[in-house]
């Protein structure tokens, strides 16, 4: 091959940057996409809602006991912020991990049954980076859809209940522009979470040329693994599951902010990331491409 031919054939940064905006573009019109969205910004509206009737109705928003759920429901009828942390502890164990499985199940089994995947591979990106940008626009929806959650319920929130200083679960009050802080950093640590979800439908997609199948069977390991962090006979296991310490993102509502179990989750997602990133990369750069 001449020197010409190789320059011409080797992946430029800004053809990368164009293969990532087409690919994030082609994602986020998908009326698939579009209706994941529209199901996550609805929970909040729902959880908002559930909760107005039910203290207008002289009831209880919520005992307060644990560190999930419970405890940011019951602040949220004196503080509409605290729907952000709640609507972001309900959808996390099972809606966004599910939105973010069929995404990512779907991104290389999909091009590969549309019959696009071959057509892909001619243009010059190359298996490698063509798997990076399909894990990134993956990570990109993980963001959007977890913004998506947290804007929906801080518009819900507004509407339904008083806004002012926040209340942390240390007792330790902040401003509501410090409470909006925070509440940006949980949702950067919410997306976060998600590297390990994405990293093991990826690779389930490379194992597949049926993009539903790659959807369900992602869906399906989420929905064991959720399982299998409840069952106390297993608990020598559980810290090595992707979704142990998801709602860790609570402690960011402390002062001090406990770190040690902010950390663990982000090592562990780290961990699955390379490994499974790993096994995708071994899988698809030594697979025959036939669609």
């Amino acid at each position: 091959m001449s020197q010409a031919e190789a320059v011409l054939r080797s992946p430029r940064p800004l053809w990368s940057l164009g293969l990532l905006r087409s690919e994030i573009g082609t994602t986020f019109r998908r009326w698939r996409t579009l209706a994941l969205l529209a199901v996550l910004a609805g929970v909040p509206v729902l959880v908002g809602i559930a909760v107005k009737i039910d203290t207008g109705g002289g009831g209880s928003s919520g005992g307060g006991g644990g560190e999930g759920g419970p405890a940011f429901l019951s602040q949220v009828t004196n503080n509409g912020l605290f729907l952000v942390f709640a609507s972001l502890a309900v959808t996390l164990p099972f809606f966004l991990p599910m939105a973010i499985g069929v995404i990512a199940g779907d991104s290389l089994a999909g091009e590969a049954n549309a019959g696009t995947l071959r057509y892909l591979l001619v243009a010059p990106a190359g298996r490698t980076r063509l798997l990076l940008v399909k894990y990134a626009t993956t990570m990109t929806f993980c963001l959007v859809a977890t913004l998506v959650v947290a804007l929906s319920a801080l518009a819900t929130g507004a509407l339904l209940f008083p806004l002012g200083e926040v209340t942390l679960l240390s007792g330790t009050s902040i401003s509501f522009g410090e409470g909006l802080l925070r509440a940006l950093a949980i949702a950067g640590v919410v997306a976060l979470s998600l590297l390990g979800v994405a990293a093991v439908g990826l690779f389930i997609s490379t194992l597949t040329t049926s993009g539903i199948a790659a959807m369900a069977t992602t869906v399906g390991l989420l929905i064991t693994v959720q399982i299998l962090d409840t069952i106390p006979q297993l608990h020598a296991i559980q810290p090595y599951l992707f979704p142990h310490y998801w709602l860790s993102f609570a402690d960011l509502l402390r002062d001090p902010v406990y770190w040690d179990q902010l950390q663990k989750n982000m090592g562990l997602q780290a961990l699955y990331a390379v490994v499974f990133g790993s096994a995708a990369w071994a899988r698809f750069t030594t697979r025959d491409i036939t669609a």
